[in-house]
């Protein structure tokens, strides 16, 4: 499966984006989905997952109560609300797919490119 990410920009603190990843090349229900993020200087880190059929499992606890994961199986696409932004959420965000249930970024088999995410103070 391919994935694009796009959605990403400058946005003040306090601000909202969302992200959208599309999925093309298969099935995209078949797929456990994921968004990631790496910040500057810093490791990638998990963001949030949702299942198959559109349940969220959790959230990372930075992002808790601000950003909302979604999925349209018909489109093809995953998308990230991002609500009350803040410049320590200034990253590159990537969707990420499994065809299993994963818990770490080692067990996504495909990624998507990126979107930059800035946040000003």
């Amino acid at each position: 499966v391919q994935l694009q990410a796009s959605g990403g920009g400058l946005v003040q603190a306090g601000g909202s984006l969302r992200l959208s990843c599309a999925a093309s090349g298969r099935t995209f229900s078949d797929f456990f989905m994921a968004w990631f993020r790496q910040a500057p200087g810093k490791e990638r880190e998990f963001v949030t997952a949702i299942t198959w059929g559109g349940s969220p499992t959790h959230y990372a606890d930075s992002v808790k109560g601000r950003f909302a994961v979604s999925r349209d199986n018909a489109k093809n696409k995953l998308y990230l609300q991002m609500n009350s932004l803040r410049p320590e959420d200034t990253a590159i965000y990537y969707c990420a797919a499994s065809l299993k249930g994963a818990t770490t970024e080692y067990e996504y088999d495909y990624w998507g490119q990126g979107t930059q995410v800035t946040v000003s103070s």
